[in-house]
Parts: structure tokens; C-alpha cells; sequence
């Protein structure tokens, strides 16, 4: 039979991290949510319903489960100290179980940000490289998809422009239905680089190319991020792309500039004016939210514009395909010499070194 003493110890790992939870704190928003839920008017805002919806789900599930697990803990020490050599194997099984379920459920200690369990708006550039940045670019967009394709995440295109001859040059997609989206993936924000035989040019020289991923946490709501109305400057214009003569033929995509920072957010999918005005709203609050948790700062008044560049030096990853192969992330060193798995989605061992390091 297990000792007591492990039990103890076990059972005093989960009440650390009960309290540093905030699962007392968290029983009480469930409950007043659920409050919000049952009144009578809930659903008259169907996209705010939805949030609290998700929630209260969200919350519920993460009470439960630490409940239950500090319950069977403290069940499983009033088991031992009975010292009933009948119960030994029952006593060895649930310590087992207790232990497991804690191992596995420890990473969400990571994930105590205000936006982790937030969709992601995630956008990839093309950088330095021509037309193979294009094309290396249009590769992590198939890794993260592979990625989310992985782990059950939806994805859903909103933006992408193509380049001339091959790949993208910028894309944005949203990832949603997943669990902690933006605490697992915001350690990807940053420039990606690429070495490679380029099968762009005759002499299939070696190239480097560069593309910067964005990672944001989606902010639907605009009670979240504050925007003076005077601080925006909007256009509509005609949108361009490939297709027939009856593609695109409207004034329907909107290019929406946050002066104070000058972020910029055009977007011409094939849907209304108002429509892509929305989708430009939500991306812009992203990614001022996103600026302000880089520069630690408190309003969205403070912060600066962007101003890191897809090119040499800035690069949080090297993938390298020639003359040998490796994949090496340049802050937390975890590299693999399996480039094509990685590429292929397989990219968790990096996200997981990241999160890691954070601790």
C-alpha cells in the first residue's frame, strides 16, 4: 500500500495549485454567470450570450475537475490511515489515478493570463526572400493547420493574398474550439526562418527566407479594447483578387488605420461591407491587445506600433533543410533534426519547451 506520507505530499501539490487557481474565487463568477444565464433576456444579445456561455462552460469544467481531484485526495489519506490491508490494491489504483490526473493537469497552471483560453487570430507575412519568403510563408500556414487539424481546432480563412508566382504574401486565419488556443500558441508569435535549395531559381542555389507569424488573442467584444473613434481612419475600396468578371466587383473591402500606432487592417473576403468592417474591428482590438501585453503596458493609449521586421536577427526559430537538416528554437535551444514532421504539424515539443521555460 502506498505510504502515507505520499499521499500527503501528493495531496498538498493539488491544494498549491487550488489556491493558486483562485478556485474559490472561480466557483463564485461561475455562479454569477450562471445567474446571467438564467434570466430572461439572456439570449436578446446572441454573440454576448455566446462569450458567457463559454464561460461559465470553461469555468464549470476547471472547478469540477479541481474539486473532485483535492476530494479524492483527501479520500485517499482517511483510506490509508484506516490500515486495512484489504484496500491495498483500491488504495495503490485511485493514488495512481490521483497522481496521473495531477501530472496532466499541472500545464493549465501556465495558463493563468487573462486572454489564454482565448481564440486566435493568427497572421503570417512574408518577409525577406522574394518569392521563396512567399512560399515559405504558404508552409507555415499548412504546419499551423496541420497543427490545429491535430488537435481538433477549427480554422477558418479570414484574409489571404497570393503571391505572383508562388505562396502568399500575408494570410490570416482564426483558430477556435480548442482549449487555451492563445496560451499554447503565443510563444509561435514572432519572425520564422527558413534555409533551404530555393526551386525558385535555375541554379537551385541556397536561399534564406523569412516570415513573421502573428499571434492574438481574439477580441470580439469592444467593451474589451476601448478605440476613440477619432483615432480610426477608414477607406472602402474595391477589392482585388483572381476570379471572373462577376468576382469582387463591389466596394466592399475595408482598410481600417489606428493612427496613434499606425496598425493597419484591410480585409476583402467576398462578403458585405459591413461584414469586413467587423472582422477589421476585431482584428485591430487583437492585435492592440497583443501590443500591450509585449510592452507591459496598462492602456491601450501607451503603447507603440510594431516595429520588428521579417529579416536576419530577429528570428525566434531556424528551420534548416540544407546543408543539413534542423529545426532549433533560438530562445529555449530545443531543436530536432525532424524538419518534415515539424512542417508536417507536429510542433507541440516546441510549444510545450516554451511554455516551460516561462515557469
Amino acid at each position: 500500500m502506498v505510504s502515507i506520507n505520499d499521499a500527503k505530499e501528493q495531496k498538498n501539490e493539488i491544494e498549491l495549485a487550488y489556491k493558486r487557481l483562485n478556485i474559490s474565487e472561480l466557483k463564485e463568477k461561475a455562479s454569477s454567470l450562471q445567474s446571467k444565464m438564467n434570466s430572461n433576456d439572456f439570449w436578446q444579445d446572441n454573440v454576448k450570450a455566446q462569450e458567457v456561455t463559454k464561460e461559465h462552460a470553461f469555468l464549470d469544467k476547471r472547478v469540477r475537475f479541481w474539486t473532485n481531484l483535492l476530494d479524492r485526495a483527501n479520500e485517499l489519506i482517511e483510506l490509508i490511515e484506516l490500515k486495512d490491508d484489504s484496500l491495498s490494491a483500491g488504495v495503490d489504483k485511485q493514488y495512481k489515478e490521483v497522481k496521473e490526473s495531477f501530472q496532466v493537469a499541472k500545464r493549465e497552471l501556465m495558463f493563468d493570463g487573462p486572454y489564454d483560453n482565448s481564440n486566435v487570430i493568427l497572421s503570417i507575412f512574408a518577409g525577406a526572400g522574394g518569392t521563396d519568403a512567399q512560399d515559405w510563408s504558404e508552409m507555415l500556414l499548412r504546419m499551423y493547420g496541420r497543427w490545429a487539424d491535430s488537435e481538433k481546432v477549427s480554422t477558418e480563412t479570414i484574409d489571404k493574398s497570393t503571391g505572383e508566382e508562388a505562396g502568399i504574401k500575408s494570410s490570416t486565419i482564426r483558430l477556435s474550439n480548442g482549449n487555451y488556443l492563445y496560451g499554447k500558441l503565443k510563444g509561435e508569435n514572432g519572425v520564422h526562418r527558413l534555409v533551404r535549395l530555393s526551386p525558385f531559381n535555375s541554379d537551385n542555389l541556397r536561399q534564406t527566407s523569412f516570415a513573421r507569424v502573428e499571434i492574438m488573442p481574439e477580441v470580439v467584444s469592444p467593451e474589451q479594447v476601448e478605440i476613440d473613434d477619432s483615432d480610426l481612419k477608414i477607406d472602402v475600396y474595391r477589392s482585388g483578387g483572381k476570379g471572373g468578371q462577376s468576382v469582387n466587383t463591389t466596394d466592399s473591402a475595408v482598410r481600417i488605420t489606428h493612427k496613434p500606432t499606425g496598425i493597419v487592417v484591410s480585409i476583402q473576403n467576398e462578403r458585405s461591407q459591413l461584414q469586413n468592417k467587423e472582422t477589421a474591428l476585431t482584428i485591430l482590438r487583437s492585435k492592440l491587445t497583443q501590443l500591450k501585453l509585449e510592452q507591459h503596458k496598462d492602456k491601450i493609449s501607451e503603447i507603440k506600433g510594431p516595429n520588428e521586421q521579417a529579416a536576419w536577427g530577429n528570428q525566434i526559430r531556424n528551420y534548416v533543410m540544407h546543408p543539413y537538416t534542423m529545426v532549433k528554437d533560438t530562445r529555449t535551444k530545443h531543436q530536432t533534426t525532424d524538419v518534415n514532421s515539424v512542417l508536417d504539424g507536429n510542433i507541440n515539443e516546441f510549444i510545450n519547451s516554451y511554455l516551460d521555460s516561462q515557469l
